[in-house]
């Protein structure tokens, strides 16, 4: 099979006009077509320039193809896989790029029911795309606008009672992408609904330049101006998002960061208060706190391999209410087991009401209980040798071996979790301890010198 560049593990990504051109996007569109047989489809696309002109091209092959498209132009991820769902139509495709750098445009495609494609499927679609060995249909397909927004906000809205979010003052982040409208459109349903949130916008308008950076909250270097807006706003929280908003970060009142892994620990307490005893899929590499969480609320937490599709995969084999992983993926049941950048905030600042708690005292006991180190990662020159190297050193008689998503060793006091990209050559390493940081400093210190005789030179 002819493989191309730009199809990557789950999605498709790649430079503009090297890897990506209208004709791919074009050929992408009967691809889709001719795999999938859907006689709808539902496209969106990000705030980038290009995205514009790609979801016009996959449109075209998709007529084309005889398919009908509906065009939701300008909006989230999560919103093409509302509408897809929705309006229940063969496929979704969304025209994304989300946090990569500015040359760069993508697309992610989803099936009916907003459900991720099989592998299979998938490499289908990469193949069809390479060959472009396509008929014409008898009858093209029908070009579409369509807006389901309003029914998206009643979805999102679904997960909370709308009068607990009365009084809060949040900062909010959109990074000039494409989370500002839609946003709006949550924040006026609430207010419809009796909600009095004060909000206060910064880097808010959708701009294709990106002025102030690539949208991704999660490198420590662009955090700070979200920070410093919360305290100097004094807001309640503060929000930020990527490029398509499939992701949510969060800042406390004080301007703290705070760490996927707590995030998802208090999105498991916020949806068992609502939905007790339910199951609660989490990725394995940082899971001491959620598990202790959901033990408290009565639930059944789920160990799942890190990635969407496999998450996804674990909660429907599950019925799994919400799944969570650290690098800010959200996903929920009852939106289609997809993933959400606009739920986690509506649902966390329903929690913070209902327990009359700030932020950050939400999440003190989490960082006490279980200190964590985040994800360090180390670009190394044999990943299997290293990840040898550190189980041979730091494996005892007690040691707990795992091997669900990488390494994980665990003892009593401290375990950790070592596991490879899928696309780069590095290693991933999360340590968390048991209400000991001087334990945790000692043993990321420890893990680390043992990976520095791996790394690779990057000079």
């Amino acid at each position: 099979m002819t493989r191309l560049s730009c199809f990557k593990s789950y999605d498709i990504r790649g430079r503009v006009n090297e890897d990506l051109t209208e004709q791919l996007a074009r050929d992408l569109g009967e691809a889709v077509a001719q795999v999938m047989a859907a006689k709808t489809v539902v496209i969106g696309q990000d705030a980038r320039a290009d995205s514009p002109r790609f979801a016009a091209a996959l449109a075209q092959g998709l007529n084309r193809a005889g398919v009908d498209v509906l065009d939701l132009g300008l909006c989230g991820t999560e919103e093409v896989y509302f509408g897809t769902d929705h309006y229940d139509a063969g496929a979704g495709i969304m025209v994304t790029a989300s946090h990569n750098p500015i040359d760069y445009n993508g697309f992610k495609l989803v099936g009916r029911g907003a459900t991720p494609l099989p592998d299979k499927t998938f490499r289908k679609i990469e193949a069809a795309t390479a060959t472009a060995d396509f008929q014409k249909a008898a009858r093209p397909g029908s070009l579409k606008q369509a807006n389901c927004r309003e029914a998206y906000v009643a979805r999102v809205l679904s997960f909370v009672d709308p009068s607990d979010l009365d009084g809060f003052r949040v900062l909010a982040n959109a990074g000039n992408g494409a989370a500002g409208p839609t946003f709006d459109a949550v924040v006026e349903g609430l207010s419809a609904a009796g909600a009095k949130l004060d909000i206060v916008h910064l880097h808010h308008t959708p701009n294709a330049t990106f002025p102030n950076g690539i949208p991704n909250p999660l490198l420590p270097e662009n955090q700070p101006v979200t920070a410093n807006a919360v305290l100097q706003n004094k807001a309640d929280a503060g929000l930020a998002w990527d490029g398509d908003f499939d992701r949510c970060f969060f800042f406390d009142e004080k301007g703290a960061f705070i760490p996927g892994e707590y995030i998802v620990g208090a999105l498991a307490d916020a949806v068992l208060a609502r939905s007790p005893f339910e199951s609660i899929v989490h990725d394995p590499r940082v899971l001491w706190n959620t598990q202790r969480i959901v033990a408290q609320a009565g639930g059944t937490a789920v160990a799942s391999k890190t990635g969407h599709a496999l998450i996804k995969a674990k909660m429907r084999e599950t019925g799994a209410v919400y799944g969570g992983e650290m690098s800010a993926h959200h996903y929920f049941r009852d939106f289609m087991y997809c993933d959400s950048g606009m739920i986690p905030w509506v649902l966390l600042l329903a929690r913070l009401a209902q327990t009359d708690q700030s932020l950050s005292a939400l999440v003190a006991d989490m960082r006490d209980l279980h200190p964590s180190s985040g994800e360090i990662n180390f670009r190394v020159t044999d990943a299997k040798a290293a990840t040898a190297e550190v189980e041979r050193l730091f494996t005892s008689a007690e040691t707990q071996i795992d091997r669900l998503d990488g390494l994980s060793l665990t003892n009593d006091s401290w375990r950790l979790n070592l596991r490879a990209s899928n696309t780069e050559p590095l290693l991933r390493l999360n340590i968390e301890t048991r209400q000991d940081g001087a334990l945790l400093e000692d043993r990321v210190k420890a893990v680390t010198k043992c990976l520095e005789q791996f790394l690779a030179d990057t000079a």
